[in-house]
């Protein structure tokens, strides 16, 4: 027998781009975990979504960080958002730099992941773009 049609749950949190936010984002994302029955998930993904918004914090004139959890019975996919103009790139990721490993660990760990542009709800004008993954 199929289980019935749950429609996924979707949670946002819009935050400052400050050197707080990694954590904020990464606590918020494993009490939401552990509140919808995805335990399992919640280390990996307090990693990803640190590295993620550590990203925004670190390379981008960002003035806030927005971050979009959509729970489904079966997966987690998150995406962090910035409003940072210009079309959605990925960063260099070579091991051997000291900066750029976030997204090799996002790559390795996560079950998919990729980049878009900016939230359809944008109205600022700026743009934007996202990074999102999938556990």
């Amino acid at each position: 027998m199929n289980a019935p049609f749950t429609p996924p749950q979707i949670y946002r949190l819009r935050a400052p781009n400050s050197p707080s936010s990694p954590k904020v984002c990464r606590d918020t994302v494993a009490l939401l975990l552990q509140a919808t029955g995805h335990h399992e998930l919640s280390d990996t993904a307090r990693l990803l979504v640190s590295e993620l918004v550590t990203n925004v914090n670190l390379h981008t004139s960002s003035l806030a960080v927005r971050l979009e959890a959509v729970v489904r019975r079966d997966r987690i996919r998150v995406r962090v958002y910035d409003d940072e103009p210009g079309s959605p790139q990925l960063p260099a990721t070579d091991p051997g730099r000291e900066h750029g490993r976030g997204l090799l660990l996002v790559e390795a760990m996560a079950q998919d992941w990729g980049v878009g542009s900016s939230h359809p709800s944008d109205s600022s004008g700026r743009g934007g773009k996202h990074v999102w993954f999938e556990l």
